[in-house]
């Protein structure tokens, strides 16, 4: 485990390895599972506040799910997640052409309809953050739909904090992210 300010990190973040391989999973992870993606509070608000621009990227079904559920809802563990389609895919996605799951937050956030690119908990998947009192616990959850990412990963030999480099300066900052890498590169050596 490493701990860096008030987080502390699963060693599996540094030793796994993984890439997502979407012509070979289809965005299962957004599909598959047994609530919708965990959101902030502040994410809640802003799924409120972006829907009117968000609506013409949704799928029918989804946004029969929002507007009869809400943007958001609580789970059975009393946390804010997105909504579900017949119980099953997050009500946000739509699927492309290759019939690859793919989310409608961020597709309009490439076509800048709004700055909210996607749930941070999307974004760093598969990242799960367990928040304590006094730390957030940092864990890798390892998902048998994902086992064609961790193949990927290891042929390409990036592991998960690398490849989730992105989201993980949108959590916890770059000096964060800087800590961390050089720790692991002081540690293990680059691998």
């Amino acid at each position: 485990m490493i701990i860096i300010e008030d987080t502390l990190i699963s060693d599996e973040i540094y030793t796994e390895s993984f890439v997502c391989d979407l012509p070979v999973c289809h965005g299962g992870c957004c599909v598959h599972g047994d609530a919708g993606a965990p959101l902030e509070k502040e994410e809640t608000q802003m799924l409120d506040h972006i829907y009117p621009k968000l609506k013409p990227y949704l799928r029918a079904e989804g946004i029969e799910a929002i507007e009869k559920s809400g943007g958001w809802v609580i789970d059975i563990d009393g946390e804010f997640t997105t909504p579900l389609v017949n119980k099953q895919e997050c009500a946000y996605v739509f699927f492309d052409e290759s019939n690859i799951a793919k989310c409608a937050i961020e597709k309009a956030w490439e076509e800048k309809q709004f700055e909210f690119q996607k749930p941070v908990s999307c974004h760093l998947y598969p990242i799960r953050i367990t928040r304590y009192s006094n730390y957030d616990a940092i864990n890798y959850h390892r998902w048998p739909i994902c086992d064609c990412a961790r193949t990927n990963g290891k042929k390409l030999n990036v592991k998960i904090y690398q490849f989730l480099k992105e989201p993980l300066i949108r959590k916890f900052g770059k000096d964060w992210y800087e800590q961390l890498d050089a720790y692991i590169k002081l540690t293990l050596g680059d691998q």
